[in-house]
């Protein structure tokens, strides 16, 4: 690096020279070239074909609550009792996701307002090992509940998983019913669980807490699934129809409730949450 790179580098008001890698987005299902900041405007949603790209936890929040958030704080808990060692230790890759992600773990929720009305909403990180479900995402998932358990408001997540995470081992799928055991006390409170599928939302987090809302909202094109379609098709020797385990599909055969453009999930949370929260339904009484 020459001495007048590392000046500009050293001095953070000088813009960063527009170049291909941030100038343009390529759309991972159509190929179009799209202006990077027409990208982000549009939602991180390509405006040719519509395709849903992933985005992260923070980018979710602000795209979400009105205005200022509050992120909560994570649980501590036992990043590695198994000692579980593959290619490379667990805790190695913890550290390399955290790196990465800037995220404590997969799971992190926020308290704010929504259209005016308070809601604590939990989104996972697919880029955080996959989004995969641990010690950490089953406590994290507890927390918020109990969050809006206290503050008597809603619970919202966003889901996004490739299933249980495989270094925790039978811890991993014992979240399976710490969180549902959750969602019966915030059930018992009378407040409202609402999930918001996204892609892609598999294995242990699609048979637990993601299917069990009391309205089930997905995002166009999401992939929602227990199994992986590979594995589906050689166990039944057959072919599977078009557009399986996608979120258009499950709305047909009555697995979800809406399919929400991304443009539109603010509002629709917004209305959703006045429906089913309890000072409405005094109102309306």
């Amino acid at each position: 690096m020459s001495w007048l790179s590392r000046v500009r580098n050293g001095i953070p008001f000088l813009p960063k020279r527009q170049s291909a890698e941030n100038l343009w987005h390529k759309c991972k299902k159509c190929g179009t070239m799209v202006f990077t900041k027409e990208w982000e405007d549009n939602l991180s949603v390509c405006p040719r074909c519509d395709y849903h790209d992933r985005i992260g936890v923070q980018v979710r929040f602000d795209q979400l609550f009105d205005g200022d958030y509050e992120v909560l704080p994570a649980p501590e808990v036992r990043e590695d009792p198994l000692r579980f060692r593959d290619s490379k230790r667990y805790t190695d890759r913890i550290k390399t996701a955290r790196t990465t992600t800037e995220m404590r773990d997969a799971l992190t929720n926020a308290k704010g307002k929504i259209d005016g009305k308070p809601a604590v909403v939990g989104v996972q990180d697919f880029a955080f090992m996959g989004g995969s479900m641990g010690i950490a995402v089953g406590a994290a998932f507890v927390a918020g509940v109990r969050r809006a358990i206290t503050d008597k408001c809603p619970y919202v997540i966003f889901t996004a998983a490739g299933g249980a995470r495989m270094q925790e081992g039978i811890l991993s799928l014992m979240q399976m019913p710490k969180t549902t055991v959750a969602l019966a006390e915030l059930k018992d409170a009378g407040l409202p669980y609402i999930v918001v599928l996204t892609d892609p939302t598999t294995g242990g987090v699609t048979a637990s807490y993601a299917m069990l809302g009391d309205v089930q909202l997905a995002e166009p094109g999401a992939l929602i699934g227990f199994a992986g379609q590979r594995v589906i098709e050689q166990t039944i020797r057959e072919k599977l129809p078009e557009g399986f385990q996608r979120a258009e599909y499950l709305l047909d055969h009555g697995m979800i409730d809406m399919v929400v453009p991304r443009s539109e999930l603010k509002e629709t949370l917004g209305k959703l949450i006045g429906y089913l929260t309890p000072e409405r339904k005094k109102k309306a009484a």
